[in-house]
């Protein structure tokens, strides 16, 4: 792999300036190079920009911060708002000043890799990236796991959306809508949230406090699990179990034995918190 600091002058694109796109700016920047951060949006943040309305953190965030940039102690809250989350990446970027490096509402449509060896191997120190109308050297994708793709399931024909009387949405489109436009859209109706994840979870709060008991939310899981209520559910740090050695034993593993089978059977519920 090429050596960072024996190639200073030449050009490193980012693309998505949210948490990891902000990071592989300052780390760019501190080995002497000066990167360009592409982001489709008109400002920082990736998916803490356009949430659901009850959004928090869901570890301490003590767990959630900048190694060289801690929460300021104005923020007392162990998980705080998504607004003040947003607010608190903003002043990473203001202070370390990489907003200079990022060009906001500029959507990459395109990538394209041009290779100068004439091995017919891909060689990342020799060849070329061209990003849109740019050429580079090197190109770091930080687009986020889920940003602007939707994970939408495949259905038999005439056995999908088309098939429901009622509309369907992503929970993408559901954190895009403003509070009121949200409260209005599933207000007095019944909705059915598919999945028991975070987004799903956070959903069918929303749902359950505009219709209350009259129109309950429904909740379809296909694979059941354990939710604790809290991070220190019965006064019990989950940090001893997620953040240790300790949740190996919950995960299934090549060669384990009976002893270890069992655990990892035991535990699984626990993996999908």
């Amino acid at each position: 792999m090429a050596n960072f600091n024996d190639r200073k002058k030449e050009v490193i694109a980012i693309i998505g300036a949210g948490i990891s796109g902000l990071l592989a700016c300052k780390y760019c920047i501190s080995k002497g190079f000066d990167p360009i951060v592409f982001e489709s949006e008109s400002g920082i943040g990736g998916v803490w920009r356009k949430t659901i309305e009850s959004t928090k953190l869901q570890t301490p965030k003590s767990f959630y911060q900048f190694s060289d940039f801690p929460w300021p102690d104005s923020v007392t809250e162990m998980l705080p708002h998504q607004k003040t989350v947003l607010e608190y990446i903003e002043s990473y970027a203001t202070h370390f000043d990489l907003v200079r490096h990022i060009k906001f509402n500029s959507k990459v449509l395109s990538l394209s890799y041009e290779d100068d060896s004439s091995s017919g191997e891909w060689n990342l120190c020799k060849g070329k990236w061209n990003v849109t109308v740019y050429q580079v050297d090197f190109v770091v994708v930080c687009l986020g796991r889920f940003s602007q793709l939707p994970n939408m399931p495949e259905f038999r024909p005439n056995n999908g959306p088309e098939a429901f009387e009622g509309q369907v949405i992503h929970s993408m489109d559901h954190s895009k809508m403003d509070t009121k436009t949200a409260t209005n859209f599933v207000k007095g109706k019944q909705v059915a949230v598919v999945g028991f994840q975070r987004s799903g979870m956070d959903i069918a709060m929303e749902c359950s406090t505009v219709n209350g008991v009259e129109r309950p939310c429904t909740v379809l899981i296909r694979t059941p699990h354990w939710n604790l209520p809290d991070f220190s559910p019965w006064g019990l740090n989950l940090g001893y179990l997620y953040l240790s050695r300790f949740s190996e034993l919950m995960v299934h593993k090549p060669g384990e034995g009976l002893l270890l089978s069992l655990l990892a059977t035991t535990l699984s519920p626990l993996v999908t918190n």
